[in-house]
C-alpha cells in the first residue's frame, strides 16, 4: 500500500473514532469491553474521594529521626527542557505500606501483595479523645468490641484503621513525641487486638495515623511480629482519618511494586 494510502486510512480511522466518542457510544463500549466489570457498587456507591496521604519531604518525621527522602535534580526545565529528579527514599517514610516481609524472613514482599488486597473496606476505630490525655494508649479488644456493638460485624477482607488524632501533628515535634531519653510516645495497636482481628475477623490490613503499628514506647514490636508474618500488611502515617466514616468507605492503596521490597511510600485514598 502506498504511503499516501496508509496516511488516508489512518486519518479515516481517527475521524471515525472521534465521531464514535462524540456520539456518546464510549460508555456502551466500556460496558461491552468490561472495563468496569465486577465493581459496580464501588463505582456507584461513594460520593467523594478523601486523600489519606501526607505530602512528605526531608522534613517529614521518621521513626529513627533521620530524613526519609533525598531528591537531587538531574535535569531542569530551563537548561534541558524538562525536569527530572533522582530520589533516595527510605521504604518506610511518609504515608507508607509495611509489607509482610518487613517483619518476617519469608513473607510477601511489597510487589507480591495481591492487588485484590489493596482495595478493601475501611473500618475506623476512633480513640482520639483518649489519646489526648494518654499518648501511650492502644487499641484493645474492648475498642474492637465497642466498634462491633455500634456498627455491626466487620466486613470481609477489610482494613482496620486507628484514628488517634495524630495526623495533624506531623509538622511538629509532637508527632514523634520523644521524651528526654529519646523514647517516643504515640498510640498504636495492642498485640491482643491484633490477635483478636486475626482469629475472629477477616482483616487483611492494619493502618495507623502514627509512625508505627505498635505504640511509641514499644521495645519488642509485638504487634508487627504478630501481624505481618501472617501475610497481612500494615499502613503507617495515614492522613485524614477524621474525614471518613467509621464504616462504609472503600480504601484504595497505591502500593509500590519494586521487587523484593519490605514496603514503600504509597498514595492512598478512600472512597466515602
Amino acid at each position: 500500500m502506498c504511503d499516501v494510502c496508509v496516511m488516508n486510512a489512518v486519518k479515516d480511522r481517527m475521524l471515525s473514532r472521534r465521531s464514535f466518542f462524540k456520539g456518546g457510544a464510549a460508555m456502551a463500549a466500556g460496558a461491552t469491553l468490561g472495563t468496569v466489570a465486577g465493581t459496580p457498587a464501588m463505582a456507584q456507591g461513594h460520593g467523594e474521594v478523601v486523600d489519606m496521604t501526607h505530602v512528605y519531604d526531608a522534613e517529614f518525621p521518621t521513626y529513627f529521626g533521620e530524613p526519609g527522602i533525598e531528591a537531587t535534580q538531574a535535569f531542569n526545565f530551563k537548561d534541558h527542557g524538562f525536569n527530572l529528579f533522582n530520589l533516595a527514599v527510605n521504604e518506610h517514610t511518609g504515608t507508607h505500606i509495611d509489607a509482610p516481609l518487613h517483619f518476617s524472613a519469608d513473607g510477601q514482599s511489597v510487589d507480591e501483595i495481591p492487588v485484590s488486597n489493596l482495595v478493601c473496606p475501611l473500618c475506623v476505630v476512633d480513640i482520639a479523645e483518649r489519646a489526648q490525655d494518654d499518648p501511650d494508649t492502644q487499641v484493645t479488644p474492648d475498642d474492637l468490641n465497642i466498634w462491633i456493638d455500634t456498627n455491626g460485624p466487620f466486613p470481609e477482607r477489610f482494613c482496620i484503621a486507628m484514628h488517634s488524632g495524630w495526623g495533624p501533628k506531623t509538622a511538629t515535634p509532637g508527632f514523634r513525641n520523644a521524651d528526654g531519653e529519646g523514647k517516643m510516645h504515640f498510640p498504636g495497636f495492642h498485640v491482643e487486638a491484633a490477635q483478636m482481628l486475626m482469629e475472629d475477623t477477616g482483616a487483611i490490613a492494619m493502618a495507623v495515623d502514627t509512625l508505627s503499628l505498635d505504640h511509641g514506647p514499644s521495645a519488642d514490636f509485638a504487634t508487627h511480629y504478630a501481624w505481618l508474618p501472617t501475610n497481612r500488611y500494615g499502613i503507617e502515617n495515614l492522613a485524614n482519618l477524621d474525614k471518613v466514616p467509621a464504616t462504609g468507605a472503600t480504601l484504595v492503596v497505591g502500593a509500590p511494586a519494586h521487587r523484593g521490597g519490605s514496603g514503600g511510600p504509597a498514595r492512598i485514598f478512600a472512597m466515602a
